[in-house]
């Protein structure tokens, strides 16, 4: 009688494992759980944790190139990201020499002044070209002037010339639109077209291409100068140089006198995400946005 009781206590209410026996089942699966994790940590990709790219600094190339390139790069390497600000050139050599971006944007060479502020806290600018770019003047669309020489162009940003009459256009004040202090172009533009002269006191800053574009359309006594990404744009022409106008072949033979070459600034050799969009913007693919855009590759395809 007793044995069958136990037998029937046995069958119908099995023994719970104890604490210790529970405990050692939870850390099996915990350690079985934790080598799934770390199995499926390693066969993810690594653009899953890709670092993100900053890029600073020139207006003509980070409104529309890079921005452009960035996305185009974006579908190559899944997972890539990117934070751009187009704010004039001196903010992107700036930013490469504080150590804020990874790549810095411009439209200019860098000075002596910014190479030996760099290298004072360790820093080595490089440059690469990335494309080269025209400068183009441009007026309103109904302005009935259509080429002006290097001289007219220097007299009128200078403030010497102040009326539309004085080279065949229609008698009316002329407004001037530039570059912000921090721009490339506002620096390369003085440097080409003016002598290193000042601006006229008149003169409006404008914080990028498109700005001015738009100012310039609005206004029918307006002049101002924008680079080749932005000679299409709505309500404005483009005045010949010596009627010279500005293109990739008068660009390339060097016959049209506003041209200068952009870059890409660096810390050294850049390493990373920054050396692989660096590659990318001048392989046959990066270059060909850039043409798409408006400038003229740096790397002729074969």
């Amino acid at each position: 009688m007793n044995t069958q009781t136990i037998r029937s206590a046995t069958n119908h209410n099995p023994r719970k494992p104890g604490p210790c026996a529970a405990f050692l089942r939870a850390g099996k699966q915990l350690a079985v759980s934790t080598v799934a994790l770390l199995f499926a940590a390693a066969l993810t990709p690594a653009v899953s944790g890709a670092e993100k790219l900053v890029i600073k600094g020139s207006d003509t190339l980070g409104a529309k190139l890079v921005p452009m390139l960035a996305e185009e790069f974006k579908t190559r390497e899944p997972g890539a990201s990117f934070e751009i600000a187009a704010e004039g050139s001196t903010t992107g050599i700036t930013a490469i020499t504080d150590g804020t971006a990874q790549i810095g944007m411009s439209s200019r060479r860098a000075k002596a002044v910014e190479i030996s502020a760099a290298a004072a806290r360790g820093v080595k600018l490089k440059p690469t070209i990335v494309a080269y770019d025209g400068i183009g003047v441009i007026l309103n669309a109904g302005n009935p002037v259509t080429s002006l020489t290097p001289r007219q162009i220097e007299q009128i940003f200078t403030g010497e010339i102040v009326d539309w009459a004085s080279v065949g256009g229609k008698a009316g004040r002329i407004s001037i639109y530039t570059r912000n202090t921090s721009s490339g172009t506002y620096s390369d533009f003085k440097e080409l077209a003016m002598s290193k002269r000042d601006y006229a006191k008149s003169s409006q800053k404008m914080a990028g291409n498109e700005q001015i574009a738009s100012e310039v359309a609005r206004n029918p006594n307006g002049i101002g100068y924008v680079g080749l990404a932005y000679l299409k744009s709505p309500g404005i022409k483009v005045a010949a140089v010596n009627k010279v106008l500005p293109s990739r072949e008068t660009i390339q033979s060097k016959t049209y006198p506003l041209a200068r070459p952009t870059f890409y600034y660096t810390n050294g050799v850049p390493t990373g995400a920054a050396a692989k969009f660096l590659e990318f913007t001048l392989s046959p693919d990066g270059q060909k946005i850039a043409e798409n855009v408006g400038f003229v590759p740096a790397v002729v395809s074969k």
